[in-house]
């Protein structure tokens, strides 16, 4: 892109939102397919490992697998919507489809159409999950007691993973980058974050380790509201999340500044 450089300015929420909208109603155009295939693949890997594997594992914490499994699962999935849409679609919509530099030249600026992008990926993981919550929530492995607060953490969840996923968008010249993001980050993140089995069976320095990664920290947020309690740590684990987020944001604008404004 080929722009005068301008000082930077704080996003506007107003005009971000003209940037999710337009997404949104391009979305809109394959939105029961999108929502089909956020939801099924992960509810075939819940209920195959879940009652798969719960006919070998009983107990864990004191309840049966399958209920263990689902928070695990919600966070998951939401972890990978924000990530895939803050990563390949962001990309395309940059880098291919061309639609921020058309964007550019509107009154709107970057910092408002990152922002746009962050809260559209974020929602759009939010109905991944959500879907999720409301399939297990009508099976009966999800307690409706505490969807009032469940559910606004499932989109600070989305917020976060697509805030840590504009940062690798900004450094990224191909699709293939892309897959050091996934390799390297968010699949062993999902291994040793608490998903499939409690983090309490890994060894102390590992676990002190995994206990600092965004997603055992949303984990411990979203299962014990999906089993109808408050948690232990709530505001600890939502400051991390929410600080977590304002960084990665603030890094990811300050990356996208020098390569497309120069």
């Amino acid at each position: 892109m080929s722009h005068p450089r301008v000082p930077a300015e704080r996003p506007n929420l107003v005009r971000a939102f003209t940037v999710w909208r337009r997404n949104a109603l391009a979305w809109r155009k394959f939105a029961i397919s999108s929502l089909l295939g956020n939801l099924i693949d992960p509810m075939i890997m819940l209920f195959g490992l879940g009652t798969g594997l719960g006919t070998l594992i009983t107990n864990v914490e004191g309840k049966a697998y399958l209920v263990f499994l689902v928070p695990g699962m919600i966070t998951f999935t939401t972890m990978n919507s924000a990530s895939f849409e803050a990563l390949y679609s962001a990309f395309a919509r940059m880098q291919i489809q061309k639609t921020w530099e058309a964007i550019l030249n509107t009154p709107l600026s970057l910092e408002d159409i990152l922002l746009g992008e962050l809260l559209w990926a974020a929602s759009k993981s939010w109905m991944a999950g959500a879907a999720i919550v409301l399939v297990t929530t009508l099976a009966g492995y999800c307690s409706a007691r505490m969807l009032w607060a469940l559910l606004p953490v499932i989109f600070l969840v989305g917020i976060t993973f697509a805030a840590l996923g504009l940062i690798m968008t900004a450094l990224a010249r191909t699709y293939d980058f892309f897959m050091y993001w996934f390799t390297l980050f968010i699949t062993p993140m999902g291994l040793l974050s608490g998903v499939f089995f409690p983090l309490s069976t890994l060894p102390e320095l590992i676990r002190t380790l995994a206990l600092a990664l965004p997603l055992a920290q949303a984990i411990s947020l979203v299962r014990p509201l999906a089993e109808g309690h408050a948690p232990e740590h709530a505001l600890a684990s939502v400051l991390y999340l929410t600080i977590l987020s304002a960084a990665a944001f603030t890094l990811a604008l300050r990356l996208f500044r020098r390569r497309l404004l120069g």
